[in-house]
Parts: C-alpha cells; structure tokens; sequence
C-alpha cells in the first residue's frame, strides 16, 4: 500500500498471483482500480453525479440506476457472456485483464500495467526447460498448500487438473482430496480418466454423478448468484463439484485452468495450423489454378473430395480473427432467425467482431507466430471472461475459494519464452507440456482427448420433462420480452432440439440462462439500447 501511495498505478507491476485492488487515498485524492494479469480477481465501476462508484461485481456498484443494454444482450448471445470492458448494465464497466483506473487528483485515467510479449527463445535445451518447468510447478502448488485451510482439487482427469492433483500430493507428502463429476450419459461421462488419476497418485477420491434433477435445481441457483448473464453450462456441474468439497469439510479448491492458454492446448489452434498450410502454397498455383477450379462447378457439385477441398480453401482464405467465427452458433444459425427485428435494428451487429479484431491485433503486435497470437487472443475471452469466471462462480456459490498453480506469474512468464512450436508441434497439441511431465503422469491421461465438465443438456432436454418445461418457459419469456424472435421457440424446442440435441441444446442453454438472470433482477431495473459510454468525467468523488 505505502508503494501504491508513493509511486501509484507505476507499482501495480510489481503485484504478483491474482488481485483486486481497490486503493483509496483521500490525502492524495488517488483511488486506484486495478486488477491482475488474467482478472482471476473482477473491478467494475460506474460514474453517476460525478462519482466513481465500485465493486468486485458488477450488480453491487452502488449507482441509483442500472439499465440493461440491448447491445450487451446481444453481445452475451454472441460470446455466451459479456466480455469486458462492458457488462450487462449499460452505466456499469469491467476492467479487463491487467488493467488499471486511477482517479487521480480528479482526473481519470485507464491503462494496461502488464504488457506480455512471446519472446521464442530457442538456444536452452530441451532436458534443461523440462526441469525448470517441473519445478515451477511444483513451487506454485507448494505455495498453494501454505494457504490456511483444508485444500482441495477439481479433477476431470485431463492433463491439466490431473498434474495440479499429483503436484499437491508431491508438495504436501499426503493424499491430496481430489473431487470429480460424472454424468450418466454416453459420450459425456469421463469419470474413468478422473479415477486413473486418482489411482496413480493415491490421491483421496470422491465422485459424485450430477443428474438432470440437480440442473433444474442448479440453474435457479447459479443464475440468482452470478452478477451477470453466463452461458458456460459447465459452471453447473463445477458448483456441483464444490459443493461437494465444501461438504467434505474444503474451504479452498485448486483448478486447472490456464495450461490450455498458455501451452497450445485447445483443438482449435491446430485447427487454424491446418490452414494456415494454405498459404504456404505459391500464389500463382493457388490463383491460377486451385482457387478458379474450386469456384466452378465441379468445386461445387457436392463431391466428397472436391466438397471438402472447397470449404478448407475458403475457410483459409478468411483473415484472422475472422475465421475463428466460422462455427459461432449466432453466425452459423443467423440473428435474424433468432432474434426479435425490433431488437436487431438497435444492436449492432458488427460490434462483436470489431472488438475481437481489436483484441487479435493487439496480439499481432506482441506475439510473430498463429499460434502465440491466438493464446494471447484467448486470455481475453476464453480465460478472463468465460473460464475464470465460470470457476470463481461456481466456488463462491458453494461458499469456497479457488486457486490456479497453473497461473502462477513465473509459470505465466515462462511461457512466454517457449519456441512456438514447442505449444503446437507437427499438429500435436501442448507438445512440451506433456514431455516435461512423460514421467509424471499416467499414458491414458496423456494421450486422451480434451473434455472437461462438459454437460448433457440437450440429450437430458429431450427426455426430462422438468429441464424441458424450464427451458421451454424461459424461452416463451424471453419471446414476451422482445428478445426472441415469434415462433423461433416452437421450432428450436421442437425439431430442431430433437435432430441435433447437442448442438441446438447449447443454443437452448444460453437463451434460458439469460432469461433467468434477467427474471432476477429488480422492477428498478430497466431495458435500454444505449451504450455504455462514459468518457471525459471531470471532478468526481468516490463510491464504494
């Protein structure tokens, strides 16, 4: 604090793990804002009468008013949550990833005070990176189990909650308690990966199978406590499974998060690597043959070879971040066919993409490779506002508090120097991670594929008669609203939700979260179309 006194917002850097820092010097009439690299820790804020008012939420800034923005209603439906800087309330702002507001002597400043940049360094051997890295892990999930408190971990059985699990065992020289969810549905369920885990580094195992019954009961109350709408259905079973660890006596939860973003392993970044190979093709073979053949008709006759051919082409040909999008569920199935006309003419649609072009660009500047940028890209909106989010909501439901090794800022920072292709090799997802811990973890958790909590909704709404009545009333609600577009709810919850019960039951998931978050809110709350746009405030005083 004496730092943030003398120096203000110039000492945020030197802030390590995750924070929320809310600085109020009435002496120097300095009030800072701030939070940490990955906004593991949330600031928001509004200005109202010429005060700056804020909160860890955004449904506590202590304003008169809060209006609901029909941009930020689209936007949620577009991202399945209000990425920040916005939120749901048009007066209300989120801070994004390491970033800062400082209120200083009446004048109000926003900047950045941690700026990333991937420096590939590659003359370190291999054996060398592996046991430095080990060894971060270790430390960082060592400090974790210094923490007060009877400490737990998440444990789907993938690779990442898998080696925080067997670190905690290592650092603490007892059986960690580990905690996993299942599902009675095929092709869902991967309790087995989570018990071999648990098998291998002796840990103290508890399971427990979630069922339709506890999401009817689930949704109510993750929707009464978050302080936004939230899409990510996987915060269902999540708040399950801390429940579960509160009730075995847990006050603190280790998660996983982080390793996907920070060494390459989401599936869709080897994706983009397929077809970024495109463009490694000489461009006089590409025009002058590939591109006209595949535009006649021969291109588009349906045949499996040239089909196939046709859409690789044209998805490569689309610029980054443009073709991240070629699978977002509100593009592929069209706003229009979803949404009330009266709601599309005031939105705008075009403002998702811009912000996400904003974002990749600035990644272009730090970041030479694909798949640097699109890790960079993604500690904005898979990190700082889906995952994290989903995790810290999940735990402070069940009363708990969570910690990310994985996170960790020396963890973080190396990263940063990996060569590239050490995150991405020869279309092999996390290439180094998994040979640095070759030893440590289990070959089935090593060689599995990547799933998560990920919920049954679809397949359980077209059985359950309970999740298919609160799916269908919220969205016959949300088509009274003047959100849903009339007679688009007989058609999804009808044909559309029976042939492709995953696919069309995310679409579902995320209609019906956000009409119960909005059946949560005051009368006092009110709809507006307006953007959130505070700029240029002059002499304001503070509110907490």
């Amino acid at each position: 604090m004496e730092r943030l006194s003398a120096s203000g917002v110039s000492a945020l850097p030197e802030l390590k793990g995750g924070f929320g820092v809310f600085f109020i010097n009435s002496r120097m009439q300095r009030i800072i804002l701030a939070v940490d690299r990955f906004s593991i820790e949330t600031a928001c804020f509004g200005i109202e009468n010429g005060r700056l008012c804020f909160s860890d939420r955004a449904d506590a800034v202590p304003l008169d008013s809060r209006t609901i923005s029909f941009q930020s209603i689209y936007d949620y439906l577009y991202f399945h949550c209000v990425p920040a800087p916005a939120t749901i309330y048009r007066e209300v702002k989120r801070l994004e990833h390491g970033c800062h507001l400082c209120l200083d002597q009446g004048e109000l400043h926003r900047g950045s005070h941690w700026q990333p940049r991937f420096d590939e360094i590659r003359n370190i051997p291999l054996a060398s990176r592996c046991e430095q890295f080990r060894g971060l892990l270790r430390q960082a999930v060592a400090a974790e189990a210094a923490s007060t408190g009877k400490l737990g971990c998440f444990l789907s059985g993938g690779t990442d909650s898998s080696t925080v699990a067997g670190m905690l065992c290592a650092a603490t020289g007892e059986k960690a308690r580990t905690y996993s969810i299942g599902f009675d549905a095929a092709g869902y369920d991967e309790m087995e990966y989570a018990r071999i885990a648990a098998r291998h580094f002796g840990t103290d195992h508890h399971e427990y199978y979630v069922t339709a019954d506890d999401v009817v009961s689930g949704i109510a109350e993750v929707s009464a406590f978050v302080d936004q709408p939230f899409g990510n259905s996987s915060v269902v079973p999540a708040y399950f499974c801390a429940r579960m660890a509160r009730d075995d006596g847990v006050s603190r939860l280790l998660a996983g998060d982080g390793g996907d973003e920070l060494f390459g392993g989401n599936v869709r970044y080897r994706f983009q690597q397929l077809l970024e190979l495109y463009q490694r093709v000489p461009v006089s073979l590409r025009e002058r043959l590939i591109e006209p053949t595949l535009d006649t008709k021969l291109g588009r006759s349906g045949i499996p070879g040239l089909k196939h051919a046709a859409a690789y082409v044209r998805n490569s040909r689309i610029p980054m971040p443009d073709r991240m999008q070629s699978f977002n569920l509100l593009s592929r199935i069209g706003a229009s066919q979803i949404l009330d006309p009266a709601l599309l003419e005031l939105v705008d649609q075009g403002e998702p993409l811009r912000a996400q072009r904003h974002t990749y660009a600035g990644a272009v500047a730090v970041a030479g490779s694909t798949v640097n940028r699109m890790l960079h890209y993604d500690w904005k909106y898979t990190l700082a506002d889906t995952d994290l989010p989903k995790v810290r909501g999940a735990v402070g439901l069940a009363g708990l508090t969570v910690g990310y090794p994985l996170l960790a800022d020396e963890i973080a920072d190396f990263s940063l120097g990996l060569p590239s292709d050490y995150k991405l090799r020869n279309f092999k997802l996390r290439w180094f991670f998994k040979e640095a811990l070759r030893d440590f973890l289990p070959v089935a958790i090593l060689k599995k594929k990547k799933h998560g909590f990920g919920l049954p909704f679809g397949l359980w709404a077209t059985r359950h008669a309970g999740l298919r009545s609160l799916a269908g009333d919220s969205l016959a609600a949300l088509e009274h609203r003047g959100i849903l577009k009339a007679g688009f709810r007989d058609e999804l919850m009808g044909q559309l939700l029976s042939a492709h019960p995953g696919y069309y039951g995310e679409l579902i998931w995320i209609l019906m979260m956000l009409e119960q978050w909005l059946a949560t809110q005051p009368e006092t709350t009110r709809f507006s179309p307006l953007p959130s746009l505070e700029r240029n405030a002059n002499r304001m005083t503070a509110a907490s």
